[in-house]
């Protein structure tokens, strides 16, 4: 981790998206959101948003201001401002959540609370970006994973612009046509630039640089690595595009959506060959639990962007069982399995850093219990794909059944994640050297700890 430090905020900005995808699961489990609802009902949209910004922008947040300055080898600029940043998209997606309840009319609260969520949301994302293209622009000519992130960062802009315009437009704060269109048929678009630009494209570049990390595999720029990173960008250009010419109600916006995804298809299969290299070039003999984890989390992706490829599906109602399984199989998938690792490693760092050279010091795998993890992600992605199976059949009862595993499933790994953190299952022997520092479970790192 040349260059880099230990982010203070991390284990914070992890604890509080671990929280709200134990909320969000919860509440599909409660039949509150889709299928118990309609895809356009508030509920699913309050649904979404806990999921899509508190569970996986938080965590991408909480990833990059430690990965970043990995990616770069250069410090985090504007470190300090990480905690303003959480506040905001903290305080912003409570006040949106708030308006949706009071759209639907559940609860008597002041509509005014959408456009303030969707203002500090813009605020927070804003900040976050800043803080990372500082950094980025700090090293120049980018590597190929910081300039995935760069795209993200982009996209994540693009997403929360069009979101706070929807704030406007559905709270009657303003009723300009071009909002109005927007709302109409903008929809898709916002989701895309999120789900698809700031948390996917983002992970792809954030992937490459820790796969190869934990499989001790060569960082070598391939021309498919190159073409995956072109290929994503124009996609994200494209449905930036959309944008305008649904503004002015012009032709073109589904021919250029459809276009965006064959290219993302043509991304997602040249980015899979990229992942099977890297793990036939390793030096580590034995893949670790995390990169295993993983591979089931790229075949969701493979197999979601196919099936949201075909017109079929998306005119259906396949589309939102195609969107689940790129949520909870790729995305959701993906974060789990690095957290296993992740936590367990900056745990590690922080912990027995200090005494490194000094004491004996366990292996970072001492800190996790694998049999018990591999237990868990086999439920975990059985859920996923029988929650998927359920809504491609309308089986809203089935549905339930598989969140119920899914959630258990995810509350079992959020437990490894904390006996990680509380050194649980280190050897007794090698537990707690002279001047380890036992570290918190997710408050901030003290400044002269970083």
């Amino acid at each position: 981790m040349q260059g880099a430090t230990l982010s203070r905020w991390t284990m914070s900005y992890f604890a509080l998206a671990c929280l709200m995808l134990v909320a969000g699961q919860g509440l599909m489990l409660a039949g509150y959101g889709y299928p118990g609802a309609a895809v356009s009902a508030l509920e699913t949209l309050v649904l979404v948003h806990v999921l899509a910004i508190g569970w996986l922008s938080l965590l991408m947040a909480g990833a990059l201001l430690q990965f970043v300055p990995v990616l770069i080898a250069r410090p985090l600029v504007g470190g300090r401002f990480a905690a303003p940043a959480l506040l905001l998209l903290v305080a912003g997606l409570c006040a949106l959540v708030g308006g949706f309840v009071a759209l639907s009319g559940a609860i008597d609260l002041p509509l005014a609370l959408l456009p303030l969520g969707g203002g500090l949301l813009l605020a927070g994302f804003v900040l976050l970006a800043a803080i990372l293209a500082a950094t980025l622009l700090a090293a120049r000519p980018l590597p190929l994973p910081a300039r995935f992130v760069a795209v993200g960062l982009a996209a994540l802009i693009g997403a929360a612009l069009a979101g706070f315009a929807f704030t406007l437009a559905l709270s009657g704060t303003s009723d300009n046509l071009l909002l109005v269109r927007l709302v109409a048929d903008g929809v898709d678009l916002h989701a895309a630039l999120g789900l698809g630009g700031w948390l996917s494209v983002t992970a792809v570049g954030v992937s490459y640089r820790l796969l190869a990390m934990f499989l001790l595999a060569p960082e070598t720029e391939r021309p498919t690595s190159r073409i995956v990173w072109w290929a994503a960008s124009l996609a994200i250009g494209l449905v930036a595009a959309g944008i305008p010419v649904v503004l002015v109600a012009a032709p073109g916006a589904t021919v250029l959506f459809a276009v965006a995804l064959l290219l993302t298809l043509a991304a997602v299969l040249l980015y899979g060959g990229d992942v099977v290299h890297l793990y036939r070039t390793r030096k580590r003999r034995q893949a670790e639990l995390n990169i295993r984890a993983t591979f089931a989390a790229f075949g969701a992706l493979v197999l979601s962007v196919a099936l949201i490829n075909l017109p079929a599906v998306r005119a259906g109602g396949g589309l939102a069982a195609a969107v689940y399984l790129f949520v909870f199989g790729w995305l959701t998938g993906l974060g789990l399995a690095q957290l296993y690792k992740i936590v367990a490693f900056l745990t590690w760092l922080e912990a027995y850093g200090p005494v490194l050279g000094r004491a004996p010091v366990p292996r970072v795998q001492d800190l996790v219990d694998e049999r018990r993890g591999r237990v868990l992600f086999w439920f975990y992605y059985g859920a996923v794909a029988a929650a998927t199976l359920a809504l491609f059949a309308e089986a809203s009862g089935a549905f339930r059944w598989a969140v119920l595993v899914q959630l258990a499933a995810t509350l079992g790994l959020i437990g490894e994640f904390i006996r990680a953190r509380r050194l649980c299952v280190v050897p007794q022997a090698l537990r707690a050297p002279a001047g380890m520092v036992r570290p918190h479970l997710f408050l901030p790192l003290p400044v002269s700890r970083r």
